[in-house]
């Protein structure tokens, strides 16, 4: 058999002549081709560099912020007021959760948590992420993870405790879930106590977990300590105190404020109601307001002391000047003053001693508006006290040039204008501080405070003496007197206002006061007290309020160890001088 040839140039197709154009079209397109791509290449790696990293890093690297440890809240002796404490928080990524029989209810009964709305958390398979509960105790973050459930995570964060609880907590406040504060101290120095987060650069795969470093990690600064003036053990004892006497009086509330009067620091600072900061379920107004900062009233006869001091100051009377009082009421422009009943012929001094509104109305009348209302706001009133705190409030005291002569009688024995205690407190350093007002502070400070001077060191020593008379027998409030320590202070039991007036004799509401110091020859302490409402009987402050200085006085001066400068007990009357309103 033959083998036939094929002849390839038999075929039409394979005879004719292929131009040479198209082929140098063909080699020069693969060409540009190339080109393009080495182009791109050389486009993406070296001059788009940067923006592609970056859509990189978008999709693939993260940010994980490192937590700064929350600075610690100290008192003066360096006992903790507030720390925080690690308390990892649960996370999952519902769809990659994977549980076993029985793990459910496990990790429900750990997290506390009803387990429907465990399982409506985990539910969702679209989510990547979700919180399932923050801040947990150690020992129960260990216990879950103890479980191994795939899809369970933890992160490091911590949370505030405060070992003195109710008893500080107007002082201290409380941080919210992310750490910052929302009240007290926690709200005031929050960026101090906060400190700086750190941070690390991670390679997450798709599901959010972290499997690579990238770059340096800059390490958390940690907040800083902060020192305050609180001494907790006379905190906790004031709080005691005054939670006793609106309970044992069935008072609305109350507060007391401690002062140190050499340095004007604030030993304590306590509220009744309160609550504890670290379990806030169920908080109600009226636990969280820091009434003896943020509450004014008319403070009634603790205001005398000023009127008396600025009739000594300017020389129109002297201590032993006689005023008559008689027969115990005064009209003014129609309106008409009462004495809880009458005294006839009082010297200045009695007249302070027995809370005389008729007396300090007649002083008052005396002197121009200018003068009593410059003296006034010396005294911090109709000011906001300048100390770190949130909320604190200026009261009111409204300008001279509007004030009547039954206005200027009234203001003159506390009524027409409003204080908090706190400016109570802190006004009444005139009479402890050589006649000089001085700073209050919540820090922690050795230096002695320096003032704006007020009154004279005379006058001030005079008034204090006058003091000493309305604290002891004879006065309105000799509950003040106390075991071993000389004290001095004013009672006041004002009307609360209620609507545009000040209710009848069947429905009046009280708030009773006591602002004093001790020793009252070198006064130590100023001690402030406050009962708003008290309705088991008994409303006048040199009641209600009186024993809990005289408590809180012994109390404190022991722990700072003063020492006693009487030897006795002073007797004290079983009643006292009613006061006036």
């Amino acid at each position: 058999m033959t083998r036939r040839g094929i002849q390839y140039t038999s075929s039409p197709l394979l005879a004719s002549r292929t131009p040479v154009w198209r082929s140098k079209f063909v080699v020069g397109a693969i060409a540009l081709g190339f080109t393009g791509l080495v182009a791109r290449a050389a486009y993406i790696q070296v001059y788009a560099n940067d923006f592609f990293i970056k859509q990189g890093e978008v999709r693939f690297a993260r940010t994980i912020d490192l937590p700064a440890d929350r600075g610690r809240i100290l008192d003066r002796n360096g006992l903790i007021l507030g720390s925080s404490v690690p308390a990892p928080s649960i996370w999952a990524i519902p769809e990659d959760v994977d549980l076993e029989k029985g793990q459910l209810s496990q990790l429900a009964k750990l997290l506390d948590m009803p387990v429907a709305e465990l399982s409506k958390k985990l539910a969702d398979e679209d989510k990547t992420f979700v919180w399932i509960k923050r801040q947990v105790d150690a020992d129960i973050a260990k216990k879950i993870a103890e479980l191994n459930i795939k899809g369970i995570y933890q992160r490091k964060e911590y949370k505030r405790q405060y070992p003195e609880g109710e008893a500080a907590a107007h002082i201290v406040g409380f941080t919210n879930v992310e750490d910052n504060g929302q009240e007290g101290v926690e709200l005031m120095f929050n960026k101090e106590l906060l400190g700086r987060a750190g941070m690390r650069h991670v390679i997450k795969d798709r599901l959010g977990r972290a499997v690579e470093n990238v770059g340096e990690v800059v390490p958390p600064v940690p907040g800083r300590d902060l020192q305050l003036s609180i001494d907790s053990k006379v905190q906790f004892f004031a709080y005691q105190k005054l939670r006793d006497a609106v309970t044992t009086h069935k008072a609305k509330a109350g507060s007391v404020v401690v002062l140190d009067a050499i340095t004007g620091e604030v030993l304590a600072l306590a509220n009744y109601p309160s609550y504890t900061p670290d379990k806030r379920k169920n908080l109600t107004g009226e636990q969280l307001r820091n009434r003896a900062l943020t509450d004014t009233f008319e403070p009634g006869s603790v205001m005398k002391p000023f009127t008396v001091g600025l009739a000594l100051e300017t020389g129109r009377v002297k201590p032993t000047t006689m005023i008559d009082t008689a027969p115990g009421t005064i009209t003014i422009t129609g309106a008409t003053i009462r004495d809880s009943h009458p005294h006839g012929m009082l010297t200045v001094e009695q007249v302070l001693q027995v809370s005389s509104n008729v007396g300090t109305t007649k002083l008052a009348m005396q002197m121009p508006a200018s003068e009593m209302w410059q003296t006034f706001s010396q005294a911090g009133f109709g000011q906001k006290p300048q100390v770190e705190f949130p909320g604190v409030v200026s009261g009111r005291l409204r300008p001279y040039k509007s004030w009547r002569p039954i206005e200027q009688a009234t203001v003159s024995y506390g009524y027409g204008m409003s204080a908090s205690l706190f400016q109570m407190v802190r006004s009444y350093t005139v009479f402890s501080h050589g006649g000089q007002i001085i700073p209050a502070t919540l820090l922690k400070t050795t230096t002695p405070a320096v003032g704006v001077q007020v009154f004279s060191e005379q006058t001030a020593a005079r008034v204090r003496h006058m003091l000493k008379m309305a604290a002891g027998p004879g006065g309105t409030a000799p509950k003040a007197q106390t075991i071993g320590y000389s004290v001095g202070g004013k009672s006041g039991t004002a009307y609360k206002q209620i609507g545009k007036g000040y209710g009848s004799d069947g429905n009046r509401k009280y708030r009773s006061w006591f602002v004093g110091m001790a020793p009252i020859e070198e006064p130590r302490i100023i001690v402030g007290v406050m009962l708003d409402e008290p309705s088991a009987g008994k409303y006048y402050g040199g009641e209600v309020a009186a024993p809990v200085f005289s408590e809180t006085v012994q109390q404190t001066l022991r722990m700072l160890g003063v020492q006693p400068d009487i030897a006795v007990q002073p007797h004290i009357q079983a009643s006292a001088v009613e006061e006036s309103f």
